[in-house]
């Protein structure tokens, strides 16, 4: 019986000296000779290493829930606001208006979005939502096209689909539509859209002499870093969905000429813009169009073939990109709206693409994930606060021209209906859940670290 007294007594006092030690860590009480003070908790902004697949699809879901909703595919009257049969739709049509544009280069980047997180998690109703979309969009131009024939100038809703004047009409949704049709869209509404937008940006661009797309805006002669993406996963989904490697070959050769006025060899990041006969040239690296490129070089090397010359060239590119930017990481997981002024913004979808795109390079074996992965968890994590309750993403910059200061950048606004931060968010969604599938993490000594 004393015997049991004794041990009961000593269990009762190693249980209260593991509570108050416990209670120390949290409260930073204690010194050195009471408690391993390496073991206190941290006092984070950001919820650290915290990321689970299941805590990734809830973001989704939210994100998919607010969408859904609020992007309706259907056709109405431009003055009454009812609704309009297609069959029955003319002139006065438009397309029923929701929270954002079907049409937008920003939601080429949802569809691609909606479509990655569909094959990620399994969940249909992601792809659905693409499908039906662009789907939709493809019966609108068939019948538009058709009363055309009758009536040329006739105005229709779907007229940067019928007739793109810049490659902000083209790309981004040209990508998000091949890719749909692998997802089941239907072709014979879709593939006319497709060769339409592949038209514009293989014979109908401007171009500078040495056949560089460009842009004469806002100075004649001009190269926007983020017209790399609204053209060249375009011309590579084509390569892919026709097997003709001029279209790979052309993507490469734009990337090189992009590449080579524009990549600061320096700091390993790309500035937002060129002029032509500008000297020199302002350096301002806007976080969202290096965005734009990054995913440019992920999108090309998910598409060449591993033949291709170009392919190699486009990797270390990739490589010497990632380490630019990872050493830019704020410690809240963002990244700042200027990359290498700690006093601009940490914006959300220029955080949202960097984390789909380092992801993604990691599961594909081109980045490695003891390196690369506790970054990422990081950035999503940061990615995630920024998501409400209902659904919207808070913190993404508004569409942004070109600029040669830096007050420009610093003071963009910021808006939950800024469209350019829901496509990232569901990329980077859909991609750390693969990672955290493939590349499990464990905390060691606090620290996040990949396997």
């Amino acid at each position: 019986m004393a015997g049991q007294i004794k041990i009961t007594l000593l269990a009762g006092w190693l249980m209260s000296t593991a509570v108050s030690v416990s209670a120390q860590y949290v409260s930073g009480k204690g010194n050195d000779a009471t408690m391993p003070l390496h073991l206190m908790k941290p006092d984070y902004d950001i919820p650290y290493g915290e990321a689970t697949p299941e805590k990734v699809k809830v973001v989704l879901d939210r994100v998919y829930n607010y969408l859904n909703a609020v992007t309706p595919a259907s056709l109405a009257d431009k003055q009454t606001e009812g609704l309009v049969e297609l069959s029955k739709a003319g002139e006065n049509a438009i397309l029923k208006k929701g929270d954002f544009r079907l049409t937008s280069y920003e939601w080429g980047v949802t569809y691609t979005g909606m479509l990655e997180a569909s094959a990620a998690t399994g969940d249909k109703r992601y792809a659905q939502y693409s499908v039906n979309r662009i789907n939709f969009l493809g019966d609108v131009v068939k019948h538009y096209k058709g009363l055309q024939v009758k009536q040329a100038d006739m105005a229709t809703p779907v007229r940067s689909v019928l007739q793109p004047h810049a490659l902000d009409d083209a790309g981004s949704l040209c990508a998000a539509m091949i890719k749909a049709m692998q997802a089941g869209a239907r072709a014979e509404v879709v593939r006319p859209m497709v060769d339409n937008f592949i038209n514009y940006i293989m014979t109908r661009e401007f171009r500078l002499s040495d056949g560089t797309l460009a842009r004469n805006r806002p100075l004649p002669n001009t190269l926007w870093l983020d017209d790399l993406y609204m053209s060249l996963p375009a011309l590579a989904q084509m390569g892919k969905l026709t097997g003709d490697n001029k279209y790979f070959d052309e993507a490469v050769k734009q990337y090189q000429l992009f590449a080579g006025r524009m990549f600061n060899k320096d700091n390993n990041l790309y500035m937002h813009g060129w002029v032509q006969g500008m000297d020199p040239h302002p350096q301002f690296h806007w976080a969202r169009a290096n965005g734009w490129a990054i995913m440019t070089k992920i999108e090309l090397l998910d598409a060449l073939p591993d033949s291709h010359p170009g392919k190699k060239q486009v990797l270390e590119m990739l490589k010497k990109h990632a380490a630019g930017l990872a050493v830019l990481q704020d410690k809240k997981g963002f990244w700042h709206q200027l990359l290498n002024k700690n006093d601009s913004y940490l914006e959300t979808s220029a955080t949202a693409i960097y984390a789909y795109c380092i992801a993604r390079a990691i599961n594909k074996g081109w980045l490695d994930a003891k390196a690369y992965g506790p970054m990422v968890i990081l950035a999503w994590n940061a990615v995630a606060t920024k998501v409400t309750g209902d659904g919207q993403v808070e913190g993404t910059c508004v569409g942004t021209g070109m600029g040669f200061d830096p007050a420009f950048y610093y003071y963009r606004p910021v808006n939950n209906f800024a469209a350019h931060g829901y496509g990232p968010v569901l990329l980077a969604g859909a991609e750390v859940y693969r990672m955290l599938k493939q590349h499990p993490f464990e905390i060691n000594d606090s620290a996040v670290q990949m396997k």
